[in-house]
């Protein structure tokens, strides 16, 4: 989903310049597993990357991991390769609208995957995903409780996901360009900004926000809710830069642009990339996102799965992580390790008054459509 800026961001860590450092697989079960022997210790830099001295078995076989683009740190993978005698197949996604079709398929082959809230609430009810077995992810002790609180509410008991990453959907700003306050989603129809203003592509963001602004659920069910926000967009057409994901980033960190809808995440980035930008979660409030990992009732390797989930959530491991893609964890012991870089900065770790006034997005069944039909429309007026 999102995350170039970051690499750049990761450089500067390594250098100290800073304060911290979105396929085939046919191995047998019973194989997988099977222990058969320790894995070789970890030489050279991994020696002691463990927070908690954990040691993986051979588990060996193929693992085929689906997720975003630029999602995890890949030299992760190589230690998780080394560890465990399994090879890593990544197979990134662009949207949880494609994973969906992808995890569908009657040949789907896909291990773990990275879908996110509202999909995940969709999958349990298709009966796609398997249970998770706890007693071979001990690191899950480390996940902040008010985190699965929080995704209690899309995945009852936590039963089906651990969480990987979260953030918040807000304004990202340049301070130099706009004089107004940033304090309400309602700057993205002031004209004194006409073409200087980035949308989010994404049916549920925009049409989110707008519910928001408008003083709607996020998650509306009123088709009139749905029609108000959807005029509303199609009157904010003439004053729109465009729709965008990647491109409005880079638009923003070279000054192209003045206002933008986007993820934290991406915000956070985009500030490192250039000071004069701010982000904003406006008080109409917003949506606040879940990315958690799944293990699909499709799986194969499920030894593999379950170890590659105990493995993201040590702490040691979820903190490089973290510092690599810039994506807020909800890993406590990762947390305890993060510099106040991250901890002290609100686009990161937002404060309990800004998680207060936001909430996840839920699946909307067969309403969806509507969405979807509104969508249609503002993207034509564009």
């Amino acid at each position: 989903m999102k995350k170039w800026l970051c690499l750049l961001l990761a450089a500067v860590m390594l250098l100290g310049l800073a304060a911290c450092e979105k396929k085939g697989r046919d191995s047998d079960k019973e194989n997988n597993a099977e222990t058969v022997e320790p894995a070789p210790e970890p030489s050279g830099d991994d020696d002691g990357i463990f927070a908690d001295g954990d040691q993986y078995s051979f588990i060996g076989g193929e693992l085929n991991v689906l997720n975003w683009g630029e999602y995890i740190d890949p030299e992760l993978i190589e230690i998780f390769e080394k560890e465990t005698g399994v090879t890593v197949n990544y197979i990134e996604m662009t949207s949880n609208e494609e994973m969906l079709i992808k995890m569908r398929s009657s040949d789907s082959s896909y291990d773990l995957c990275f879908p996110s809230d509202y999909i995940i609430e969709q999958m349990i009810r298709e009966d796609m995903l398997q249970p998770l077995d706890y007693s071979k992810i001990p690191n899950v002790k480390n996940i902040d409780p008010k985190m699965t609180e929080i995704t209690n509410v899309f995945d009852p008991g936590n039963k089906y996901s651990v969480p990987y990453m979260w953030g918040t959907v807000g304004i990202l700003y340049n301070t130099k360009k706009v004089d107004d306050p940033v304090t309400s989603w309602g700057i993205l129809w002031n004209e004194k900004y006409a073409g200087k203003i980035w949308m989010y592509d994404s049916v549920r963001d925009t049409i989110g926000i707008t519910l928001k602004y408008l003083g709607y659920d996020l998650n509306t069910r009123s088709e009139a809710e749905v029609a108000a926000a959807r005029d509303k967009l199609i009157e904010q057409a003439p004053l729109r830069k465009g729709f965008g994901t990647d491109n409005m980033k880079t638009s923003m960190v070279n000054g192209k642009a003045a206002i933008a809808v986007i993820y934290s995440g991406d915000a956070f980035a985009c500030i490192e990339e250039n000071p004069d930008l701010a982000y904003v979660v406006p008080e109409e409030g917003s949506n606040v996102w879940f990315d958690n990992v799944i293990i699909p009732k499709s799986a194969q390797n499920i030894e593999a799965a379950h170890a590659f989930i105990n493995f993201l959530n040590d702490g040691k491991i979820a903190a490089r992580n973290t510092e690599y893609i810039c994506y807020s964890t909800p890993n406590k012991a990762a947390m305890d390790r993060l510099d106040a870089y991250f901890t002290e900065n609100e686009t990161y770790n937002p404060p309990a008054e800004v998680l207060a006034r936001c909430e996840v997005f839920h699946d909307l069944g067969d309403f969806v459509e509507v969405f979807n039909a509104a969508w249609s429309k503002i993207k034509s007026s564009n």
